[in-house]
């Protein structure tokens, strides 16, 4: 769908208003704190209008309330079937935002009654086959932090401000405001991990690094049969795939529990279905989750040279096996390379942002990079991005493109790493940066001083150091030196200073400052 300038105007009137009303409960709190409570309001709401969506839908033809059907036992059973079946959660007709919003402005509203609504819309998907996406879900909305005020009167007033604003934006349940309510979620998402500071990567991937991932993964596919990321943060980078192709499922797994309970949020207020998700929480390396499962697109953006146990028992671990060495201790990149590898289906592309080092690094991760290059053929392009477009951190990061069937015998680098624009406290990738990165992926075309198809010899050459300036010239020749001029402009300078001291010792001897000798 066209994105009109009234609609960009919108988006943006509703990402100012947002971020405005996040900070009313910024007060002594960092921002991973006040996050937690802006975004689950937000998406309380937008549980609680969809409620309201299904069951108007549900009794347009029966001419009565949803209050007046809850309270008939007949009604009200039918409408919990329906719900849990559509949704997968429901949310009483006395806990809907809309009527709680009513008691605040009649002054009746009391913060208890928010946690009695968060914790009957966990309560209501027990048994269902929704429960493992609603478990544990508002954990991080701590609604009796003393960081929120000192007692439930001034918690219940602090709250309430923040539930009024948010009442007056626009969430309206047609395809297109949903689509622009989850662009102005993953707004706060972003705004949220630029003030997070150094652990702000563990939960965000730059909108324009996702594009490009995901453009990688389904060049030439419209319809995707399933796509997973192993260290999937807030979800971002999985739904940014599912906005190039149908996804009919996405899978994750996230280590950080408060990160895991945001990307499950995420899903749903995409309005991705219950049905089409399943995040996980726990460490991909040592726990992972879907190991009978083959993936046709893979992505991730993992967390650079973390410390994994390497323990010898994954030696004989299938996801490890065969390469000969396990990543090192101290830096666990190649590691999920390999795991990644292990759930890539044979027609799959697998996309994943990781620090320079690993391209050129030797002992066991040297080992693993030729494996991958000389046994199996897998790697299908190399792409380094700038420095500084990361929150929390300045590096350079590359891209390691993966194919298990390959129809070509080259590697296609590109050095994006000057095309970027240049920002007060970060760099940004501009769309005309990711286009070119993009189609020169796709037509994998030599461009001078910007890409270049070596051939696995080359390669092999350079004992499979992937390091790009190997493979990409960059060098600029610079202007010889007129050494003449230069002698005459020095000459010049020299005459100048002269001048200048004659007429600095004229105004001195004025003032009486310096005197003839």
């Amino acid at each position: 769908m066209t994105v009109t300038e009234k609609q960009r105007q919108q988006q943006s009137e509703l990402h100012k208003r947002l971020w405005s009303i996040a900070n009313d409960l910024r007060g002594n709190m960092d921002a991973s704190e006040f996050r937690n409570y802006i975004l689950g309001l937000i998406f309380y709401r937008f549980l609680s209008e969809k409620t309201e969506d299904e069951v108007n839908s549900l009794l347009e033809e029966d001419g009565i309330s949803y209050k007046e059907a809850w309270e008939d036992e007949e009604y009200r059973e039918a409408l919990q079937d329906e719900l849990t079946t559509r949704i997968g959660y429901i949310v009483e007709p006395k806990y809907l935002f809309s009527r709680m919003i009513e008691e605040i402005e009649q002054g009746e509203f009391d913060i208890e009654k928010l946690s009695e609504a968060i914790s009957a819309v966990e309560a209501s998907t027990l048994g269902e086959a929704s429960e493992d996406d609603f478990t544990h879900l508002f954990d991080d909305m701590d609604l009796t932090s003393s960081r929120l005020g000192n007692n439930v009167s001034a918690r219940t007033k602090l709250i309430s401000k923040v539930m009024v604003n948010l009442s007056t934006l626009p969430f309206v349940h047609s395809d297109l405001e949903i689509d622009m309510l989850g662009d102005a979620y993953e707004y706060m998402i972003g705004q949220f991990a630029a003030t997070a500071g150094k652990k702000a990567g563990e939960f965000y991937t730059p909108q324009q690094v996702s594009k490009i991932l995901a453009e990688i993964v389904t060049t030439g596919k419209e319809n995707l049969r399933n796509v997973y990321d192993p260290t999937c943060g807030s979800g971002s980078l999985l739904l940014r795939v599912g906005k190039h192709a149908n996804v009919r499922h996405f899978y994750g797994q996230e280590y950080n529990s408060t990160t895991y309970n945001l990307a499950r949020m995420n899903m749903l207020l995409h309005d991705v279905n219950y049905k089409a998700f399943t995040i996980e929480n726990g460490d991909t390396l040592e726990e992972p989750a879907f190991m009978d499962m083959k993936f046709e697109a893979v992505v991730a953006n993992p967390p650079y040279s973390a410390k994994w146990s390497a323990d010898p028992s994954f030696n004989d671990d299938e996801r490890f096996s065969g390469y000969g060495k396990l990543a090192p201790k101290s830096k666990a990149d190649f590691a999920f390379v390999q795991h990644m590898v292990h759930y890539l289906d044979d027609n799959g592309t697998m996309a994943v942002v990781l620090p320079h080092g690993v391209l050129f690094r030797g002992a066991g991760e040297g080992t693993i990079r030729k494996y991958l290059i000389e046994q199996k053929n897998y790697l299908d392009a190399v792409i380094g991005l700038p420095a500084n477009i990361f929150f929390g951190t300045s590096i350079p990061t590359t891209i390691l493109v993966f194919k298990k069937s390959r129809e070509t015998d080259d590697v296609l680098f590109i050095d994006a790493s000057s095309s970027f624009e240049k920002g007060k406290n970060q760099n940004h990738l501009r769309d005309e940066d990711v286009e070119k990165v993009l189609e020169t992926y796709r037509t994998r075309e030599t461009v001078d001083k910007y890409s270049y198809a070596a051939t696995l010899e080359e390669i092999e050459e350079n004992d499979y150091n992937l390091n790009i300036p190997r493979y990409v010239d960059t060098f600029e020749e610079e202007e010889p030196v007129d050494l003449e001029q230069v002698q005459k402009d020095i000459k010049a300078i020299d005459a100048e200073i002269e001048t200048l001291e004659a007429e600095i010792d004229g105004y001195l001897k004025e003032l009486g400052v310096l005197y003839d000798e």
